[in-house]
């Protein structure tokens, strides 16, 4: 099982697949998960990241020229999963204010929310529940899994990362989410959290078929 990032906000530390999962895998009892396709929401304030965080996963390509996002853009990843096809569909959402009302209605039916601030701005760390509530308000809170996500981790220094990441872990766990910090420029934690969302929202979508 992919590991986590750190232990104090971490959805589960197990080091293998729920027992059920992995013999529902291994005897190909997964129903339609194979065919399934999960869609994952990526919110935050404007200009934390969001888009270079899934280009730099989906095109391993960093683009030093900000372009805001406009409405919702969206990328299919492929995986596979203990031998079970796997999709993720990664929402982009703009975090612009006059935007929020298209982007919003895109937010439904998510099975991972994904909330971006950038570890060199608190206020895009303060303003994180705010759009964590937002997005909860298109999904049912019991049924999604959420990521609070630093971005641009390459931009600070060893003690300045230090300080906001106890902030960071603090809002993590009032959200019951799991925290990351990344860095798109360099590439650091990108691959190993997308394959972590994917890891928990494969699990999640099989333990709900089988119930």
């Amino acid at each position: 099982f992919p590991q986590c990032f750190r232990k104090e906000a971490a959805l589960h530390t197990r080091p293998a697949f729920h027992p059920t999962v992995a013999s529902a895998c291994q005897e190909q009892r997964t129903g339609t998960v194979g065919f399934k396709i999960s869609k994952i929401i990526v919110v935050g304030d404007l200009s934390v990241g969001k888009t270079c965080l899934i280009n730099r996963f989906c095109k391993d390509t960093f683009d030093k020229n900000y372009k805001a996002t406009i409405g919702v853009d969206f990328e299919m990843e492929r995986f596979e999963v203990l031998g079970v096809p796997f999709s993720l569909q990664l929402w982009d959402t703009a975090g612009q204010e006059r935007f929020k009302c298209i982007a919003s209605t895109y937010y439904r039916g998510a099975q991972a929310i994904v909330i971006v601030f950038d570890v060199n701005d608190v206020t895009s760390l303060e303003h994180t529940r705010q759009w964590l509530a937002d997005a909860l308000k298109e999904n049912d809170p019991s049924n999604v899994i959420l990521f609070l996500v630093g971005s641009k981790k390459d931009l600070s220094t060893p003690a300045q990362y230090s300080l906001i990441e106890k902030d960071a872990l603090k809002v993590a766990q009032e959200m019951q989410a799991e925290y990351w910090a990344v860095s798109s420029l360099t590439g650091e934690n990108v691959r190993d959290f997308f394959f972590r969302v994917a890891a928990l929202t494969f699990e999640s979508s099989v333990l709900a078929e089988l119930e």
